[in-house]
């Protein structure tokens, strides 16, 4: 039935008042549904009779359940249309469309207002995926994606790390499917999804990876560098970044290639910098997301460098002396000279103060002219540069002429073949100043007047008429002047024809001096013109003042024209002439080289180069001998040197106490100037005094590397001072028989040694009361026991060492059992007692003891008498059993005393004797002491071996050994 179908009232109706046609109350509402989803299109509609409700989708009647009980469209009593799912498909009819209800019934119908109900659709793939991003810490960072197809229109939304991205950050926006951050962080960084969403559900598009990394940032950043040649360059060039930048260095734009420099982590490392080292360097770094670079400049400064030194001349008076003095170095040096002396600098270009005669051209050479007297002396050429300076000087000799050399013959004799009977002719041309005269001489004999067939020619050569065989012979040619002498010799008359002099080589030039040693002249020349033939050596003459009074030959079959000769003395001034030869001949020679003076022995008098000086010395090795020790004051060293430099001045001995101070003493040094020397002795030394001694090589300032150490020690000697602050004090109560001797080692500077032993002397009037005692060095003090009661002692101390006993103390007095005892040596006590014996009651005090020891001694003197005669009686008596005496041991748990007992008895008394150690018996002698009955034994120095005699000596101090049988000693434990 379509919607324009009239309304049918039923039959056997009738129009009733209260009826109403259909109208719709609540019209149906636009829906998208999922497909597959329930859905409802809502329609209500009143009137009377109850109006019934069809639906109409697209003007078709939608068949319902009531149509068709399969069907998935339910309508509801309330006139709703309710769909149990939404079909959509090809297959089936989709439910998709526009519906309306309409409503009937008799009196008419009501139509709603249409409906649309649509699908919702969100299909799986994104139309754009977001793709992996990658920026630098602040910089904006952008992730665009396209939501797919969907209806409705998905919106869309992003999550970081599976949790939804916080919008509240306001670096952080949102528009459309584009997330934007700005200003980025390394917190940013992570996996990035965007999510599409409509009622269908979420579509989550491809990860993306969002990585924020920081741009490579210097740390430390090379800086710009000013070395010197050979010496080692470091570039420092350290970043940070994330990731790690990678780091490569350029020299002028160039990659530096490996080899010539070192490339550690952030280092360039040049171990020996050349010139061609100098340019700007640049540290480039780089990342994911940036590269740095910084830039520095390496300055090589090159110290300077003598390319000609200036060498010593002489010069006659009134002529111009120039020394040279060229140097090179990195900047330029500046060139100035100086006289030894003077405090006035020359520099190049100087303008010249009045008619100056000395000027220093720009090349630094120093010209002086019209040369005087005043003149002589040393030249200093000195370069300076900010890289260092070196210096050179140079000596000066005015010569007034009157030295001149020995007349030069420019061409001798040669040898030549003449007919018998002809004429020959002995060519001898000399000069010099003054003028030469010629002689000739036939093997060593003079010709001249003595055969009129000889005869002389004005330039000086022999003619000889008439030759005959007994001509052959050595002729020689002598030119004489008051300078000097020179000769020239020929050989026999034989058979080879004369040379013709215009075929003889031409004179080579000045010869020039080139360098200049103690031992040494370096020459070179230019060659002369060669005449007939070519020139095939050369011959070198040389002329020394001192050496001899004619020229020398110094090298023959010379073939270069520079030529270094050797072997000649130093300090010595040498002029040279050079001579071509060629199959014809030798040659005139060539004009006289200017004096030049061979180096002295010792290299001070001229310029060095320190850098030289310093190399030479580091490679010295000094080797020393083994110390011997002359005497208690006096060591001799030796020692060996390998590697020789000419620039040893002498020798640095260097030496210093270790023993007898707290630590070693300062080093003293004993220089010995002599450098072809190898042993010193070291005087004034301390006696007994350890010393460790080095021997160093010294140029000038400049030293060389020391030898290895060694120790020596002086001689000993008893010491010449006796120990200081000597006490005496008497030990325990006033009836004691020991005294404590205290005292400090003698000055260190007088110990002469090591000290060994300390001795102590207890001197009394007699012989018999004396007590020595020897202690280790190690003590201090010591107790002296056994000594007799009223009796006066001097105390003394001494040290000894290995050599023997020293000085002795200044005597202590000292009174045992006396009321005065401990009466010391000195002023302050001398005092003291004088006070007390001007008092009365000490006067009085005194006397009654003086009764008191009187009556005592009576009493004593008595007893004993009496004593010896009971003895005495006992003596006369037999007694079949030895007295046996026990001698044993007491050990105590502390270990502090020994003891030794012995025990007798008689019918008339017994007795017993008992002697103790302080402490056990250290070596070498332990103290003991020992009593009998009530009388005092002194102390006695003995080893354990030595007991039994020291008790029998013990028993001899006493009375009774007069009335005993011999003593038995029995060892019960010990």
């Amino acid at each position: 039935m379509g919607l324009s179908e009239s309304p049918v009232s039923p039959p056997g109706s009738r129009l009733r008042q209260e009826d109403s046609p259909p109208r719709i109350v609540e019209h149906p509402s636009d829906l998208i549904v999922s497909k597959g989803e329930p859905a409802t299109l809502n329609c209500k509609a009143e009137g009377r009779p109850t109006p019934t409700v069809e639906w109409y989708k697209d003007g078709e009647r939608v068949e319902t359940d009531r149509d068709n009980p399969r069907s998935h469209r339910m309508l509801l009593p309330s006139g709703s249309l309710f769909f149990l799912r939404i079909v959509h498909g090809r297959r089936s009819k989709p439910d998709d469309g526009s519906y309306v209800c309409v409503a009937r019934n008799y009196l008419g119908e009501a139509v709603s207002r249409n409906a649309s109900l649509e699908v919702a659709l969100l299909r799986d793939d994104f139309r754009l995926n977001p793709q992996d991003v990658v920026v630098a810490v602040g910089e904006t960072a952008s992730l665009e994606c396209q939501a797919p197809r969907g209806h409705p229109e998905p919106t869309t939304f992003w999550r970081k790390d599976k949790a939804r991205l916080d919008l509240k950050d306001d670096r952080i926006t949102v528009r459309g499917g584009k997330l934007t951050i700005s200003n980025t962080k390394k917190t940013d960084g992570g996996i990035y999804v965007c999510v599409a969403a409509n009622m269908v559900g979420e579509r989550e598009s491809e990860k993306a990876q969002l990585s924020v990394f920081e741009r490579p940032v210097f740390v430390q950043r090379p800086v710009n560098q000013v070395v010197l040649v050979d010496e080692s360059v470091e570039f420092r060039c350290q970043v940070h970044g994330d990731p790690q930048p990678t780091l490569r260095w350029k020299k002028e734009d160039v990659d530096i290639p490996r080899g010539r420099y070192e490339k550690e982590d952030f280092l360039l490392r040049i171990k020996k910098a050349s010139v061609s080292d100098q340019g700007t360097f640049t540290c480039l770094a780089e990342n994911r997301v940036g590269k740095v670079e910084a830039s520095a400049y390496l300055t090589i400064r090159e110290a300077p460098q003598f390319v000609v030194r200036p060498r010593d001349q002489i010069v006659v008076q009134g002529r111009t002396a120039t020394f040279p003095c060229e140097t090179r170095g990195k900047p330029q040096p500046t060139v100035f000279w100086q006289r030894e002396g003077s405090q006035d600098l020359l520099f190049p270009s100087q303008p010249t103060k009045g008619d100056s005669r000395v000027s220093v051209s720009v090349n630094g050479e120093l010209t002086i002219s019209s040369v005087q007297r005043s003149d002589a002396g040393y030249y200093i050429c000195q370069a300076l540069t900010v890289a260092g300076s070196i210096m050179a000087k140079a000596q000066l000799e005015v010569s007034d002429g009157k030295d001149r050399p020995p007349p030069i013959i420019r061409q001798g004799p040669s040898n030549q073949t003449q007919a018998l009977g002809g004429v020959s002719l002995l060519r001898c041309q000399a000069s010099g100043d003054p003028e030469p005269t010629v002689t000739w001489r036939k093997n060593g004999v003079s010709l001249l007047g003595k055969d009129p067939r000889f005869s002389l020619l004005e330039h000086g050569s022999l003619q000889i008429q008439n030759t005959r065989l007994s001509d052959l012979g050595l002729y020689t040619c002598v030119a004489t002047s008051s300078s000097g002498e020179t000769s020239w010799n020929s050989t026999d008359l034989i058979d080879f024809m004369s040379h013709n002099a215009t075929a003889l080589p031409g004179p080579p030039s000045k010869p020039e001096v080139t360098d200049v040693t103690k031992s040494s002249i370096s020459l070179s020349w230019e060659p002369g013109p060669e005449a007939g033939s070519t020139v095939s050596s050369y011959v070198i003459e040389a002329f020394g003042q001192s050496v001899s009074n004619s020229w020398q030959t110094v090298a023959d079959h010379v073939k270069t024209t520079e030529f270094t000769v050797k072997d000649l003395r130093p300090n010595t001034v040498y002029l040279f002439i050079i001579r071509a030869v060629n199959a014809q001949g030798l040659g005139d020679p060539s004009p006289m080289s200017e004096p030049v003076r061979t180096q002295d022995i010792s290299p001070t008098a001229q310029g060095v180069d320190h850098r030289r000086v310093q190399k030479e010395l580091g490679d010295v090795v000094v080797s020393m001998h083994n110390p011997v020790v002359l005497s208690s004051t006096s060591v001799q060293v030796t020692w060996t040197v390998e590697n020789p430099s000419q620039f040893i001045q002498g020798y640095r001995v260097l030496f210093r106490q270790t023993s007898g101070l707290p630590s070693p003493g300062p080093w003293q040094i004993q220089d010995l100037k002599v450098a072809s020397e190898r042993d010193v002795t070291l005087s004034g030394l301390k006696k007994g005094i350890v010393y460790e001694i080095k021997v160093r090589p010294y140029f000038n300032e400049f030293q060389g590397a020391d030898s290895e150490s060694m120790t020596a020690r002086t001689m000993e000697e008893a010491p010449g001072a006796p120990p200081q602050q000597v006490t005496v004090l008497t030990v325990g109560s006033h009836n004691s028989t020991s005294i404590s001797v205290s005292w400090d080692p003698p000055p260190t500077d007088q110990q002469n040694g090591i000290i060994q032993e300390y001795k102590i002397w207890c001197l009394a009037n007699e012989t018999r009361f004396h007590v020595n005692k020897s202690v280790d060095a190690t003590i201090r003090s010591v107790v002296v026991g056994g000594l007799q009661a009223g009796v006066q002692y001097r105390v003394e101390v001494a040290a000894g060492t290995s050599a023997g006993v020293g000085v002795k103390s200044k005597a202590q007095l000292i009174i045992l059992g006396n009321p005065l005892s401990d009466i010391m040596t000195g002023s302050e006590g001398n005092n003291s007692i004088s006070d007390v014996v001007k008092q009365p009651a000490f006067i009085a005090g005194l006397g009654g003891a003086c009764w008191i020891v009187l009556m005592g001694f009576s009493a004593w003197l008595y007893w004993r008498r009496k004593k010896r005669k009971g003895l005495s009686n006992y003596a006369g008596k037999k007694t079949k059993k030895k007295n046996q005496f026990t001698w044993f041991c007491i050990d105590t748990e502390s270990r502090s005393t020994l003891g030794l007992s012995l025990r007798w008895k008689k019918k008339l008394m017994s007795s017993q004797m008992q002697l103790h150690l302080n402490s056990p018996p250290p070596p070498p002698l332990p103290s003991l002491r020992g009593k009998v009955g009530s009388n005092v034994s002194p102390s006695f120095e003995l080893y354990p071996l030595k007991a039994i005699s020291a008790f029998q000596k013990l028993l001899a101090r006493s009375s009774w050994i007069h009335y005993y049988p011999r003593v038995s000693l029995k060892c019960d434990r010990c």
